[in-house]
């Protein structure tokens, strides 16, 4: 009898040391399948979305990020425009992909303060922060037509026209119109708020004369400053833009203590492995190290960023409670 429950215990063992290999055996296997899969990542093209219209600053950031990664990935990188919201549409498309690495968005401050003001995502849990790509101030533009030089003629004649300049966005609760609505309240301005699905229109409409003002991506605008087709009037930043440098700053115009600064990075899915994350951001990060690519950015008024996913995360953490603060200060009840 004893002999018999001794053969059992060593069959119970023996059954359950060979359980615990299967497992293990299984647990090796998705491991190791993973990182293959990782390591082939990409193989076929990869979609990123620009969550607002054709022709603005994110716009053109997408495009020619979307490229330099091409280069470094081996598969094209298809921009897609999927404006509305002020970026919301864009984002909530994003959020909702399957987090394979084959749906990615160029987004940041812009994002935030659209799912801070609607609250229909969360920046902290439906994305993957992949790596921090740049940061802008925002450049305060007018049409030539305007009879304004600078800060302080713009508000005297906003102030003696109440409710007569308007001034445009990239869409209600879009970053351009929080700096805006900043610098309105401020200087104590009643001016009326002209929203569009994207940056892009947005200036269109104000060198086209139809719309006073706008607080813009420099991407967008410092062309068409050169150009003569905008007047600008300041920066929102605490420093001037090396591509204009004459420009003063918000601050240094009349507004002590004016700074506002926004970021843009490559994000994917909430999920998105983390093996996947790092390639992208390895290959960001050496794109971005590029003189060339440096150059570029320091031409169109922009600072090339750089780092970390969890750098990218610590910055959405940081700008959470700031911007929310500033949303709460102008006003801007867009629920």
């Amino acid at each position: 009898m004893k002999s018999n429950t001794v053969a059992a215990t060593r069959s119970e063992r023996v059954s359950a040391a060979l359980s615990m290999l299967m497992i293990a055996a299984a647990l090796l296997a998705g491991s190791l399948s993973s990182t293959a899969e990782a390591q082939s990542y990409p193989v076929k093209p990869i979609r990123v979305i620009v969550p607002l219209a054709p022709g603005g600053g994110n716009d053109t950031l997408g495009r020619f990020i979307a490229k330099h990664l091409s280069d470094g990935l081996g598969q094209p990188l298809v921009v897609e425009n999927r404006p509305g919201g002020g970026g919301l549409v864009g984002g909530e498309f994003v959020a909702r992909a399957t987090p394979d690495g084959y749906t990615l968005v160029v987004g940041g401050s812009g994002l935030m303060v659209v799912t801070l003001s609607y609250r229909k995502l969360d920046m902290q849990k439906d994305f993957t922060p992949i790596a921090l790509i740049g940061e802008y101030a925002s450049l305060l533009v007018v049409h030539p037509s305007l009879p304004v030089k600078n800060v302080a003629e713009l508000i005297k004649l906003a102030k003696a026209q109440p409710g007569r300049l308007n001034y445009a966005s990239a869409g209600t609760g879009s970053a351009g119109h929080l700096v805006m609505e900043m610098f309105r309240t401020r200087a104590g301005l009643d001016m009326v708020h002209v929203p569009y699905k994207g940056a892009g229109p947005a200036l269109t409409e104000v060198m086209a004369g139809q719309v006073s003002m706008v607080f813009s991506n420099p991407l967008g605008s410092v062309a068409a400053v050169k150009a003569g087709r905008l007047r600008a009037l300041a920066v929102s930043g605490s420093r001037h833009l090396a591509a204009l440098p004459a420009v003063p700053t918000v601050a240094e115009s009349g507004l002590p203590g004016f700074n506002s600064t926004f970021f843009l990075g490559l994000m994917g899915p909430a999920g998105l492995p983390r093996e996947i994350v790092m390639r992208l951001n390895s290959e960001t990060n050496k794109a971005l190290q590029r003189r060339d690519v440096q150059d570029w950015f320091a031409t169109q008024g922009m600072d090339a960023l750089g780092g970390s996913p969890e750098e990218f995360a610590a910055r959405v953490r940081a700008d959470i409670d700031a911007l929310a603060k500033v949303i709460r200060d102008a006003g801007m009840r867009l629920n």
